[in-house]
């Protein structure tokens, strides 16, 4: 049997109770505790986000290029936290996103409604009380920008 490591940070409840509803220390009972890991949080943040209409895409440049080299390699696999860094404490978590944002649509109402959905997401489905959302537009992804993958290869050689 293996173990895994999953480390947590401690933080204080702040207004959880009033917040969510949920009592100070609700991932722990009588019965034992539960640790919920970080690529646990990300991953669920990282969907969340994606499915915002307006999103393009997650994380900057850089991560966008292994995550797509990633997924060419057979048996790859799409990384659902790219573009998502978090900080999950005992009962709180705090996430950053980095995201490309679709033309034409509005950047401060993209931003509220990725937040929203996030948040929600996370306290759902985790219990922890969500803090905060930070959310770094890095990009905006132009309709022309997927022409260049539409035209043909010219072929060098025969």
């Amino acid at each position: 049997m293996t173990e895994q490591n999953t480390t947590t940070r401690p933080t204080t409840a702040g207004t959880a109770t009033a917040r969510t509803g949920a009592t100070p220390g609700s991932l722990s009972s009588d019965h034992g505790t539960t640790s919920i890991a970080d690529t646990v949080v990300s991953k669920i943040a990282g969907i969340a986000a994606r499915d915002v209409s307006g999103v393009f895409a997650l994380g900057g440049g850089a991560a966008r290029a292994v995550g797509a080299i990633r997924e060419r390699i057979p048996g790859g696999r799409v990384n659902h936290a790219q573009g998502v860094a978090v900080e999950v404490g005992e009962r709180q978590a705090a996430v950053d996103v980095v995201l490309i944002a679709e033309y034409g649509v509005a950047i401060a109402d993209l931003a509220s409604s990725v937040r929203r959905n996030v948040i929600t997401s996370v306290e759902r489905m985790t219990g922890l009380e969500v803090t905060e959302v930070n959310i770094e537009v890095s990009d905006v992804h132009l309709p022309e920008d997927d022409a260049d993958d539409d035209e043909p290869k010219t072929v060098r050689v025969q």
